[in-house]
């Protein structure tokens, strides 16, 4: 009995071990989130030279930017479910790829059709990257000073970036072209997957499954809570479109709960 008691007192005693680098690993973070945040601040400046380049209309141009908002505030819920369930540094390198592979996708839009939907799959790596970012600050720095310096930071680099993101869009589209914007995201995604592969540690993800109703009902009410938001900045609080999708979304999100 003694001997039980004592092996389990160990199990439990033993911390994890401490991450090697938590530099490195807070460069990479942040840097990450810096790319995510920077680029859309890019868009808002790029939206006239996009929509002179591709010919479009006012409402596709307004979806250039609301396909991603949609879908990143749709999916953030799943995304951080994902990286407690898959393991943060897996689901990391995922949303990275995706997300490079997006900007990419975005940069060589030829048309209408083409670059809503690459923003929306940008909006996917978004929604991965960003609540497994700051899941791997509080993993790796532990509470104390250490851990408030990490996430001062990290919501520094987020003002920063927006900051930064309205400068070097217009400066982009104005002396080079508004792709550019998208295409500095591809090297920059490189490097951090390269970068994590190194230094974020392995870790055993949590034991758990995902809830396939709650992923569902949270990720459609998140998605038309933000659907109305963006249809009453276009069509005002009263309109039907509006009024429904808010309704939906307290509905969906009441019933994943």
């Amino acid at each position: 009995m003694t001997s039980t008691t004592t092996a389990r007192t160990d199990r439990t005693a033993t911390p994890p071990a401490a991450p090697s680098h938590p530099t490195a690993i807070l460069a990479i973070v942040l840097v990450s989130y810096f790319m995510i945040v920077l680029d859309n601040s890019i868009i808002f400046t790029g939206l006239p030279e996009i929509q002179r380049s591709m010919g479009l209309s006012s409402s596709a141009l307004s979806w250039v930017q609301n396909a991603y908002t949609l879908v990143f505030g749709g999916l953030l819920l799943l995304g951080a479910r994902a990286g407690d369930l898959l393991g943060r540094r897996r689901v990391f390198l995922v949303g990275l790829a995706v997300f490079g592979l997006a900007s990419l996708l975005v940069g060589t839009a030829q048309g209408e059709a083409w670059i809503i939907a690459a923003r929306a799959f940008q909006g996917v790596g978004a929604a991965v990257v960003a609540p497994s970012s700051l899941a791997l600050i509080t993993a790796t720095f532990p509470a104390g000073p250490e851990r408030t310096r990490a996430v001062a930071a990290y919501g520094t680099t987020a003002g920063i970036g927006a900051s930064v993101g309205l400068v070097v869009g217009g400066a982009l589209a104005a002396l080079i072209s508004w792709r550019a914007g998208f295409f500095i995201n591809v090297p920059i995604a490189a490097v951090m997957i390269a970068l994590a592969v190194c230094y974020l540690p392995r870790e055993t993800p949590a034991r758990g499954r995902f809830d396939l109703t709650g992923a569902i009902t949270s990720t459609l009410g998140m998605g038309a809570l933000v659907f109305g938001i963006v249809e009453a900045g276009e069509r005002g609080w009263s309109a039907p479109s509006t009024l429904v999708a808010i309704a939906a979304g307290g509905w969906c999100s009441r019933r994943s709960s």
